[in-house]
Formats: structure tokens, sequence, C-alpha cells
């Protein structure tokens, strides 16, 4: 300790900091960094569900013929019982998906839209959240200074991301 330090100054907190301003900003960056990940469980569960809860929806194959901006369509070709032919469906181009491919999809209830099933269906969906891992990470290691769990969140979202880019082919 330097002799002209005041011995609060050496207890490990910072001088005028009330406690209670150290909780407050503890349960704000608390609740950003839950508010971050519910919207990444929001953003992806709006595809998942489909792609995760597969009984008793439309399964089949989607055969690429033509591309626009944002999507790709062509027939779908059923796989299950229950399911029907139809002459376009339509697909969201940043799937990774080429004219001229056949991909595995599931029908979206009541409409033309697929999504891609399987494990890089699965992936592709999730997506969303691992943006909100790595940005709540920011958030935990800058606002609560809690490292191990930062970086816990920044690995499980690269993790994420990183097979889902490699899946998505």
């Amino acid at each position: 300790m330097i002799p002209a330090m005041p011995a609060a100054a050496s207890a490990g907190s910072r001088p005028g900091v009330h406690p209670a301003l150290r909780f407050g900003r503890a349960a704000a960056m608390g609740a950003i960094a839950v508010l971050i990940l519910v919207a990444g469980v929001w953003g992806s569960w709006g595809t998942a569900q489909y792609v995760m809860l597969t009984k008793g929806r439309e399964q089949g194959t989607l055969a690429v013929t033509a591309c626009a901006e944002d999507t790709c369509t062509g027939p779908y070709t059923p796989m299950t019982a229950g399911s029907t032919a139809r002459r376009q469906v339509v697909i969201d181009k940043g799937v990774a998906v080429r004219k001229g491919r056949t991909y595995t999809v599931i029908v979206k209830p009541d409409s033309d839209q697929v999504v891609r099933s399987g494990a890089a269906g699965v992936l592709y969906a999730w997506v969303p959240l691992g943006g909100a891992l790595l940005l709540a990470s920011l958030v935990v290691a800058g606002g609560l200074r809690r490292t191990r769990i930062a970086w816990a969140l920044c690995g499980s979202g690269v993790a994420l991301l990183t097979a889902a880019f490699a899946l998505v082919d």
C-alpha cells in the first residue's frame, strides 16, 4: 500500500462508488445480456420449430429451378404420407441454395414456403442465437466483468456459427 493512499482504496473498491451503484450496474448489464439471449432464441425459433418438431409436417424434396435476389423456387416432391406435390415452392436463398440442386425440405403450414431439414437446417435455424451469444459475451465481459462466463458464451456462439456455415453447403 502506498502511504499517501487512503485505507478504503486499498480494500479493492474504487473510492466514491456506492455498493448500490455497483448492484445497479450488475442488474442492468445482466438484464441486457438476458434480453439479448432471449431475442436470439426468439429470432431462431421462428424457423427452428419447423425443422426440429417434424412430426405431422409435410416433408419432401425441392429441386431448385430458378433463383431471384432473395428466394429460390422449384417443384416440391413429397416424401411423407399426406403431403401433396406442389408445382412451385419458395425457399430463402440465404440458406446456401443453388440452382440445379435438390434439397430435403419441410413445408411451413398453410403456405408454399419451405425450410431446409436435417442437420444443416437445424444449425442454420439457430444462427441468430449464435450471434446473440457473441453479443451477450461482450456485455457479460464488459458490464458484469465475468470473463469465464463470457468466454463460454463466446465459444458457444463461435462453435454454433462455424458448424452452421460448415454444414450449410
